[in-house]
């Protein structure tokens, strides 16, 4: 089988990259054909080297078998093996917590280490620890590790559980819209609707995302699965060749309950979930392909793994605070087939306002304690298209009354249909969704943006240098939490580096060289910063202003680092320099910083023993 253009690409490219990097990611999108290409990679680069491929999930390891069987000598690992590894064949495959006593053995042996679906790696779990740390101590000096994901970014808050500290580089291979273009995938049409009355206000998300426990009878109870459905019975009529859906539930009641509805509707319709047997599982998914069942209704399972390119409509009934999930989910419906000319995206969940398109993600090695909080803004994405490069790009929640008494609720772009009608219902009686949210007076990165490069270097060029340079000690000691958010933001700027960087673990190796500075400083200076439960842009804004907020003191010793740092370097670097430092300070001021900081970049106690 000839290879893609991507595929190609990376392998001619393959030899630099492992000059350069030892652990590192290849990103492409669901049904790009990374599995194709890692099996091309071992072909040409690793013929007759000792090979580990590594997954989490036993449906997984099928797959890969499957993949590689055919042109490598493959021995798939069972939980009760034993004894030296590689006897008689080059590759093993296992998830990471199989026969641990082989993958031990095999550790120190292996010429390359592949992991599938990487973003499941945990630096501090239980299984992967364990094989980095092995890796890290054992591994050959000219071994790789190499994962492979359409999503590299973690679900967690926890500083010690980053991909960062796993790979050291993403390798971008390829995006969708470049495999749209090509053939490869097919364009995803989103067809997104607001469900007034699922209320989820009030579900603790300390865990980063709503619990099933309380979000499934919130979904019962409100009227998603009735948009969910009627919005189905249209879609599927709008497909070919013929309509072939998966249906992402929260939990098992919210699948039985989507099931008995599609059943009812006449469709033919089954239910998988982690707890269904995995040769039952694969029966329903193979009449799932061949098209003898419509609508495939999952709890936890197609998410990840799971490939039918005649799936031509997804309909996602998992409100979730995770990009991760909503991309890897919605991913699976993309691949193309023969008569299949789009995937038709249903989203009730309001998955599409608050992340946007899956085309559009974006991702990062790094997150903190925090970092899903502006998600809890079911309208996230929409706001920051209004607030773009150009500002017009609104969107408008139609609100007609139905005979059924419900609102229509379908969110659309303004200024794309005749008159700004909506394309669900025929009517005009929408509200702009930015106006609406603006009205609470919120501010947007784009609108600090503009203030912070107006307003500094005025406010700099008018300062009496001599009265605010000493004053730095005094800002600090009397700063209140919300002042030192501020103050931690002036320092960013002016520590962290304006150089640019070649990829996503660049940019934070640089922003966090410049976090560990900070700390190092307030840590010194016996300086605690109060953890914030979320990071305020207004703050920022307010100091630029001297406002009512941020005290005068507090505000010119802040503007006069700004300053000077504005003097030092030209505008690129200003702006390079301007987007890691919002970043910075967001993550002190959800994460603190006090003399107890234990890091995996910046020990406290550590660096106060050291002379």
């Amino acid at each position: 089988m000839p290879l893609r253009t991507w595929q190609q690409d990376i392998i001619d490219q393959y030899p630099s990259i492992i000059k350069e990097h030892r652990r590192f990611i290849l990103k492409a999108p669901t049904g790009a054909g990374k599995t194709v290409l890692a099996s091309e990679i071992i072909k040409r680069f690793y013929e007759g080297k000792k090979i580990i491929v590594l997954c989490h999930r036993l449906v997984l390891l099928e797959q890969l078998e499957g993949a590689l069987c055919d042109d490598h000598n493959v021995r798939k690992l069972t939980v009760s093996d034993t004894g030296p590894a590689f006897e008689d064949y080059d590759i093993l495959l296992s998830t990471s917590m199989r026969a641990k006593d082989v993958l031990a053995d095999a550790l120190p042996k292996a010429d390359l280490i592949i992991v599938d679906e990487a973003h499941r790696v945990s630096p501090n779990g239980k299984g992967y620890k364990r094989i980095l740390d092995d890796f890290t101590e054992h591994g050959k000096d000219e071994a790789q590790f190499v994962g492979l994901t359409a999503s590299p970014e973690r679900r967690t808050g926890d500083q010690r559980d980053q991909l960062n500290l796993a790979f050291d580089a993403i390798i971008d291979c390829a995006n969708i819209e470049d495999l749209i273009t090509d053939g490869v995938l097919v364009k995803p049409v989103y067809r997104t609707h607001f469900v007034h009355d699922l209320d989820l206000s009030g579900i603790d998300i300390s865990s980063g995302d709503f619990p099933v426990a309380k979000l499934s009878p919130a979904i019962v109870k409100s009227s998603m699965i009735d948009y969910a459905m009627s919005s189905y019975l249209q879609e599927r009529e709008n497909v070919s060749p013929r309509p072939i859906s998966a249906w992402f539930c929260a939990d098992i009641s919210v699948a039985e309950e989507t099931l008995f509805r599609i059943r009812q509707a006449g469709v033919s319709a089954e239910i998988v979930t982690a707890k269904t047997p995995i040769k039952a599982r694969m029966k329903l998914l193979k009449g799932h392909e061949n098209g003898e069942v419509e609508a495939m209704v999952s709890v936890g399972v197609l998410a990840e793994g799971w490939d039918n390119p005649h799936c031509n409509i997804i309909v996602h009934l998992r409100p979730t605070l995770s990009k991760v999930l909503w991309g890897q989910s919605v991913g699976r419906g993309l691949r193309s087939a023969p008569g299949k000319e789009k995937c038709v995206i249903i989203d009730v969940s309001s998955n599409w306002t608050t992340f946007g398109p899956v085309e559009k993600l974006e991702w990062s090695l790094w997150s903190h304690r925090k970092s899903y909080m502006q998600y809890t803004n079911r309208f996230n994405w929409v706001g920051q298209q209004q607030e773009g490069e150009n500002g017009r790009d609104a969107y408008l929640l139609c609100e007609n009354k139905l005979p059924n008494k419900t609102r229509c609720s379908h969110i659309y772009k303004k200024n794309t249909y005749e008159d700004d009608t909506c394309p669900v219902c025929g009517s005009y009686a929408a509200v702009d969704i930015y106006a609406e949210q603006a009205q609470d007076g919120s501010l947007t990165e784009n609108r600090l943006h503009k203030l912070f490069f107006d307003r500094v270097p005025k406010v700099f060029d008018e300062m009496n240098l001599s009265v605010w340079k000493n004053l730095g000690g005094t800002a600090w000691r009397t700063a209140t939490p919300k002042e030192q958010v501020f103050l931690s933001f002036c320092m960013a700027f002016v520590e962290v580096s304006g150089e640019t960087t070649r990829s996503e673990s660049d940019y934070w190796d640089v922003a966090l060289k410049a976090e560990t500075k900070i700390r190092q400083y307030l840590v010194e200076n016996a300086i605690q910063v109060v953890k914030q439960d979320e990071f305020n842009l207004n703050v920022i804004a307010d100091g630029m202003l001297t406002g009512r907020e941020i005290r005068t003191v507090q505000a010119h010793y802040g503007i006069l680092l700004c300053g000077t740092a504005f003097e030092e370097h030209d505008l690129d670097e200003s702006e390079r320099k301007y987007q890691k430092a919002i970043r910075i300070a967001e993550r002190l001021a959800v994460m603190g910083c006090s003399a107890k900081d234990n890091l995996p970049y910046f020990n406290a106690a550590k660096y106060m023993s050291e002379p």
